[in-house]
């Protein structure tokens, strides 16, 4: 064995080492908030409400809604009314249709056992233009009321890379 080789090992070791837990404690800017559904049925004046905090508006974000249902969720979409609004101004409202599963193909999004959680981007490099808080809410604009089968709802946030 090369004696200098051996004696570098365990410095270069403790360097990665380091170097891994440097890298581990950069903070992600992220923001979820989830609204449980009151007995897994959702009434369409039932909102799911929150707010969030931006403070830097140079970078792009991108927004998710967050939903989690039951297998026994019969449709494979909801329609969503989803409002933003931003200091100082009126909620702005927006109709999305969220893809939630195809008959071929089964649920989308991730499972345990009959429990399915989906995050969905709708708004994708998003600029914020004031800083400040934001708040958010989300009402299901189904024909059913109310909508059985849905847990919970939210919004996540996150710096776009």
């Amino acid at each position: 064995m090369n004696t200098r080789t051996g004696n570098t090992l365990p410095f270069l070791i403790i360097g990665l080492c380091c170097l891994l837990m440097a890298s581990a404690c950069r903070q992600v800017e992220v923001f979820e908030k989830n609204t449980p559904i009151p007995h897994y049925k959702w009434n369409q004046n039932f909102a799911a409400t929150g707010s969030f905090s931006i403070e830097d508006t140079a970078s792009s974000y991108n927004i998710y809604v967050v939903l989690r249902h039951t297998d026994a969720y019969q449709y494979n979409n909801i329609w969503l009314n989803i409002g933003l609004q931003s200091p100082g101004d009126t909620m702005y409202h927006q109709k999305v249709n969220l893809v939630l599963g195809h008959d071929g193909t089964g649920w989308e999004g991730s499972g345990m056992n009959d429990i399915w959680e989906l995050r969905k981007l709708i708004r994708g490099n998003t600029r914020f233009i004031k800083k400040g808080l934001y708040q958010f809410s989300i009402f299901q604009v189904m024909r059913d009321n109310p909508l059985p089968h849905v847990m919970s709802a939210g919004l996540r946030v996150i710096k776009a890379n």
